[in-house]
């Protein structure tokens, strides 16, 4: 019997649909010995962790060539989530390893969480909580949303999913985007403008795009410094987004009056992380997608995507290295 290993936290001896839906397939399901397996062990720990394993319903755990290369008997690797960062993509295709993500599950929640941030910051939440309850008041003005100019930085599921929350609110929304949905950008008055026109028009910007050899470090002094004075940064994406140490120089001299972040260079991130010392930024432990409906949707989408692959079909647009699928067999 093919085992599946379940991974991320918020499922450990969980019950639900998508442990239903592997046993059903005929899996016997198991979890790791280590509760924090997901978050990242070293390479050997985290081999001797998937031995035996055949399909991994995975979290943030780092698959790299190394690790891949000490699990022979691992199929699939199913991600909760739409981010891949952490696998070896190459290795996985050599390997014969599929791997997929859950593109239909996350995305209003994520969308929900940068929205939150984008409050937090601009009303000056945690700030004015802390001060309220020290016997402290304030009159001093806040940041509206109504009205200023949103620019989204990756337009996918999403970006669009922000876009439209954005908009709702009365705020004009603008976009970058390589690969854009013409009819959506015209169906929801999104203006596409290119990466100058975004840092520069924009009253705050949130960052929706994948970390790749494109985007890593982008958000660095020379971007950070050609963005709009007095604008906000939220970024739910992936942390090595942004060089954080300019960022830090951006928010106490300018142009940034503000940053929202729930992703970091590191994670978890150090709590002498120079970032956590400003007053006018926010931050959350890397869990926009993760609210129990979400939660429970990636399972069952990453469930589904073992399950089908088992019983001999192809998962569709849910497959990242679908190079793989011609020579593939269970």
């Amino acid at each position: 019997m093919p085992i599946a290993l379940i991974t991320p936290e918020a499922l450990l001896e969980q019950p639900g649909p998508h442990v239903d839906r592997l046993l059903e397939a005929g899996f016997e399901v198991k979890y790791p010995g280590d509760p924090t397996f997901t978050r990242g062990l070293s390479p050997s720990e985290t081999i001797a962790g998937l031995e035996g394993v055949d399909a991994l319903l995975a979290g943030g755990e780092r698959l790299t060539s190394e690790v891949l290369e000490g699990c022979p008997g691992l199929r699939v690797i199913a991600r909760c989530g739409v981010g891949f960062d952490r696998v070896d993509i190459p290795a996985a295709t050599r390997l014969g390893r599929v791997v997929t993500i859950t593109p239909t599950a996350n995305h209003a929640a994520v969308a929900e969480q940068a929205l939150a941030l984008l409050f937090g910051v601009s009303k000056r939440v945690v700030v004015h909580d802390a001060l309220v309850r020290s016997g402290g008041w304030s009159t001093e003005p806040m940041r509206p949303i109504r009205g200023q100019t949103m620019g989204i930085f990756g337009l996918g599921r999403i970006g669009r999913s922000m876009a439209t929350r954005c908009s709702s609110l009365g705020m004009t929304v603008i976009a970058t985007e390589k690969y854009p949905d013409e009819s959506f950008c015209a169906e929801h008055g999104i203006e596409l403008v290119d990466f100058d026109s975004l840092l520069s028009r924009s009253d705050a910007i949130s960052i929706h795009c994948p970390l790749n050899d494109e985007t890593r470090g982008l958000f660095d002094a020379g971007v950070l410094s050609r963005m709009k004075p007095e604008s906000v940064l939220i970024n739910t994406a992936r942390g090595g987004i942004i060089v954080e140490s300019d960022l830090s120089e951006a928010l106490q001299n300018g142009p940034l009056a503000a940053a929202g972040l729930d992703v970091f260079e590191q994670e978890p991130a150090s709590r002498d992380n120079p970032l956590f010392a400003l007053q006018n930024i926010i931050v959350s432990p890397h869990l926009a997608g993760a609210d129990t409906t979400s939660i429970q949707d990636m399972a069952n989408e990453a469930a589904d995507c073992i399950a089908t692959l088992y019983e001999g079909n192809w998962p569709g647009a849910a497959v990242v290295n679908s190079d793989v699928q011609p020579a593939w067999s269970w």
